[in-house]
């Protein structure tokens, strides 16, 4: 583990070098990837700092127990298991950091909720999870857009899409990709029954131009006269846009925007990063499988998590975790699923790896 962390400093000060030449801060590309490089090996090589001192202490501390000094004999004693205590669990901190991590989970990412199985009730459950994500979103300090909306009937949402930036958003929000079902008694329901819905999460990478190319000569544009509430430009000029991926049949609309030119901008990045995610969806299929929370149809049985509003419960069926602060989780304290997540995901690259 030594050796490794060596070769980290070693090229962690090389960046610190190459950052400083004037051709490689004129090449914005070449300088943000060195940057997220250098940012990402900081935190390695701090903690490596931070051990070898440990290191060095525990090193003292043995050879004070075998030196003829008493009074350090005992000061030794006192402090080796302390320090010893303290290696061991920088050790295991560091072995987590050097786990290679994904590449796409620095990546800002793309939301997807859509009301699966259950009717008007599924679509209010989704949009209560839209409400406990961007509640969650705004906790971490990301920003979050309302890319499209399909609201439902009686309220919430028959489909969203929101775009969330921030650091590390897709590594964080990855893990709720799957089928959340919710059992709760309806508002509209007169006999008092628990009734049983499901949400579908869709998490996506969100794809930057260096990584898809779409040509522009490959899709297809049509306009629309945008509907709902809105300016005096509603219904009158046609702002809506609609674009058609011709090799795929992919298609994607927005109308979130006051200009056509501005929903298509928006329209041609929601385009890209859904092309993009089927790129990367074949291409990690292994990876997917590991972690089981691929999104299904939206079947209630294929379910990733149970949020039970009779027993005030939320159970995440992946790793078996139980917590009884439904409202909580509703209003955006997710952490401990996704911390769990985490490090139930680092186990198992863990256990690859030996």
């Amino acid at each position: 583990m030594i050796d490794k962390l060596e070769a980290i400093k070693a090229r962690f000060d090389d960046l610190g070098v190459s950052l400083t030449n004037p051709q490689i801060i004129s090449d914005n590309r070449k300088f943000g990837e060195l940057s997220r490089e250098y940012r990402n090996l900081e935190k390695i090589v701090n903690a490596y700092k931070d051990y070898t001192r440990v290191l060095d202490d525990v090193e003292f501390y043995h050879e004070a127990l075998n030196g003829n000094d008493e009074e350090m004999r005992e000061l030794a004693k006192e402090e080796l298991p302390v320090a010893e205590e303290k290696k061991q669990k920088m050790e295991s901190s560091i072995r987590q950091m050097l786990i290679p991590k994904d590449p796409q989970d620095e990546k800002n990412a793309i939301l997807e909720i859509r009301a699966g199985t259950g009717g008007d009730e599924a679509s209010l459950f989704a949009g209560d999870l839209v409400r406990m994500y961007l509640k969650y979103c705004e906790r971490k300090g990301w920003k979050t857009a309302m890319l499209s909306e399909n609201e439902g009937t009686v309220g919430g949402y028959k489909e969203v899409q929101i775009e969330v930036i921030g650091d590390d958003v897709y590594g964080t929000m990855k893990f709720e990709s799957g089928v959340h079902r919710v059992q709760r008694v309806p508002d509209t329901e007169a006999s008092g029954r628990v009734h049983t819905s499901a949400a579908t999460v869709a998490v996506m990478p969100e794809a930057e131009e260096v990584d898809f190319e779409l040509k522009e000569s490959e899709v297809k544009m049509e306009t629309a006269r945008s509907g709902g509430a809105g300016g005096q430009n509603v219904n009158k000029v046609e702002t809506k846009v609609l674009l058609t991926h011709i090799p795929t049949g992919t298609v994607v609309i927005c109308q979130t925007e006051r200009t056509q030119l501005g929903n298509r901008e928006k329209a041609m990045q929601m385009l890209r990063t859904k092309l993009y995610e089927e790129q990367v969806r074949k291409q990690e299929e292994e990876i997917a499988r590991h972690r089981k929370s691929l999104v299904s149809t939206g079947d209630r049985s294929a379910k990733i998590r149970t949020y039970n509003f009779p027993q005030g419960r939320v159970t995440d069926h992946r790793i078996g975790l139980t917590l009884y602060n439904l409202q909580e989780v509703l209003d955006g304290h997710i952490d401990e699923f996704i911390e769990a997540l985490q490090f139930a995901e680092n186990a198992e690259k863990m256990a690859r790896q030996n």
